[in-house]
């Protein structure tokens, strides 16, 4: 039974999920909306655009090409890959990795800050369906990710992502905010 059930759910998977490694899954439903923000991001094409929150649309840099996206997650994860879909000379090229820092950074810092990786992208990367595999080592204990994106393919004015995902899984932890009383009263020992 357990081998039909099986056959039939790997059949029925199309798309993206479809070519997602072993053991690992979307999941942008553990992003945390309220402690992620985007640095330089447009007002009309903002983050949630990107992470599919909100329906339609893109991500856009506003000012320059630059942009730093810190997306925080409402548990620890381990990151395997990420995915960004986007297309033409307004595609991200240069994009640095850090993990877990306190604060967002300014753009001089994030300029002279050492990433946890380095991401030379070039457009084959950014196709629907296709991931960006990460240092999976590096990416073990993740509560915050800081993509700090340096340029664009074509040296645009500004910069476009369509999509953004993050594949990985999460570290089996205990959430204290879904804890909840068993019996007796609060400050009641046995």
């Amino acid at each position: 039974m357990v081998k039909k059930w099986a056959e039939s759910a790997e059949s029925s998977s199309s798309g993206f999920d479809a070519n997602l490694p072993k053991g690992q899954m979307n999941i942008n439903s553990f992003i945390d909306q309220t402690g992620s923000e985007c640095l330089n991001e447009s007002d009309d094409h903002h983050l949630k655009h990107a992470l599919n929150v909100e329906g339609g649309g893109y991500l856009e840099s506003d000012v320059d090409e630059q942009l730093i996206i810190t997306v925080a997650f409402n548990q620890h994860v381990r990151l395997h890959s990420l995915a960004i879909t986007a297309q033409g000379p307004k595609a991200p090229k240069t994009v640095k990795l850090f993990v877990n820092l306190p604060n967002s950074p300014d753009f001089d810092s994030a300029e002279g800050m050492e990433p946890v990786q380095l991401l030379e992208l070039g457009e084959e990367d950014m196709v629907e369906e296709n991931i960006i595999n990460l240092k999976f080592v590096k990416f073990q204990n993740v509560h915050t990710i800081t993509m700090f994106v340096k340029d664009n393919q074509g040296s645009e004015e500004t910069t476009c992502i369509d999509k953004l995902m993050f594949i990985g899984c999460p570290v089996n932890t205990t959430n204290m905010g879904e804890f909840k009383r068993v019996a007796g009263k609060k400050g009641e020992s046995h």
